[in-house]
């Protein structure tokens, strides 16, 4: 951080904001199939979920078995209407990715006021985005690290590492989350 910035921007360089409770930060994540993390981002509270969705495509490394450059690129995104925005949908349609976001009461009524011109809703896959509790249960499994859920950490870098150390301990007590009975 400079010397001379106000309190507020060290405030948003270390991921703290204002919201409805106070200061807090907002823990980003996109999860796997399984419930694990593949990428995170930290913002303070006050900032929106929807301009975070490339930052977290462009995160994503999955390495393969044996030898190799990992995939940067996953099949489909299941998210909360807090993603929904035609920017986010328009990336995912130009990296033919399957999307699934549920369309905002917003967003909704100003497709419908605009007639003809205001297109098609955007399609949506109930059954898909029934298993968007993954990322769920993994924030939930997080937070039962006390570190994690109240971020005693001044720092966001040192907070990031508690984060992924919570990650890790999931990753080795926990198996993977099971897919719903047919």
């Amino acid at each position: 951080m400079e010397k001379g910035s106000s309190k507020q921007d060290s405030r948003r360089a270390q991921g703290i904001g204002r919201s409805r409770g106070g200061l807090s930060t907002k823990v980003h994540t996109l999860a796997d199939g399984n419930g694990r993390n593949l990428a995170t981002a930290l913002t303070p509270g006050q900032d929106g979920d929807a301009p975070l969705l490339a930052v977290l495509l462009g995160r994503v490394r999955i390495m393969g078995p044996g030898a190799g450059r990992p995939r940067t690129r996953v099949r489909g995104v299941s998210a909360d209407k807090a993603y929904s925005s035609r920017a986010n949908w328009e990336l995912l349609r130009k990296k033919g990715m399957k999307c699934t976001i549920p369309e905002r009461e917003d967003q909704k009524s100003n497709r419908k006021a605009r007639g003809r011109s205001g297109g098609r809703p955007p399609a949506f896959d109930r059954e898909a985005y029934r298993d968007r509790n993954r990322v769920e249960r993994l924030m939930d499994r997080r937070k039962q690290l006390r570190a994690v859920a109240t971020r005693f950490d001044k720092l966001a870098s040192s907070y990031r590492v508690t984060v992924r150390i919570a990650d890790i301990f999931i990753r080795l007590r926990a198996s993977p989350d099971r897919s719903r009975a047919p």
